[in-house]
């Protein structure tokens, strides 16, 4: 009984870094603005600088907006989630290493995310994020390790930031 409940533990603090990574209702956007354009072709450093972005502040030199960035780690987010409801509908207790890959998974994209957004509030929250997942990763026993005060505070402040790009999101 005790791994199970090891397990639901894991479960809930992942869920409530979820929620708190990027909840929130999105503002609504102002009309007559739009998104730089991505199309088929990879955005060249002169396009990223020189397209207009509402959910991109002045001060972003990334390849990706805020929205971009949040909507990205939602589907990380999401990602992880799935791999853990793979092992419960499964009936398998999830071992160390499956939790460490888990986050190791989750601390990577969040982390690569975060290089692809510049300097903005988001980017800088999915690093805080990204490091705490790799850091919990790394520890004996990695499903306790996200158990604690600053995996949350990571997760509020990645949520806080998402909601201020207009992003709801689920980590």
């Amino acid at each position: 009984m005790k791994l199970s409940r090891s397990t639901l533990v894991v479960l809930v603090g992942i869920s409530l870094m979820a929620l708190a990574a990027c909840g929130g209702k999105a503002p609504a956007t102002t009309a007559g603005s739009t998104p730089p354009a991505s199309g088929a072709s990879a955005p060249t450093a002169d396009s990223a600088s020189s397209a207009p972005s509402s959910s991109a502040p002045a001060g972003n030199t990334g390849d990706m907006s805020d929205r971009e960035l949040c909507e990205a780690a939602n589907k990380a987010g999401n990602a992880m989630k799935d791999a853990l409801m793979a092992f419960m509908k499964s009936g398998k207790e999830p071992s160390a290493a499956d939790y460490k890959k888990i986050l190791t998974d989750l601390g990577e994209q969040l982390t690569s995310l975060a290089s692809s957004g510049g300097d903005t509030t988001v980017a800088t929250a999915l690093k805080q994020l990204g490091a705490e997942a790799s850091k919990a990763a790394g520890a004996a026993d990695p499903a306790s390790a996200i158990d604690n005060p600053v995996f949350d505070k990571a997760g509020d402040d990645l949520t806080a930031a998402c909601a201020a790009a207009g992003v709801d999101v689920n980590v």
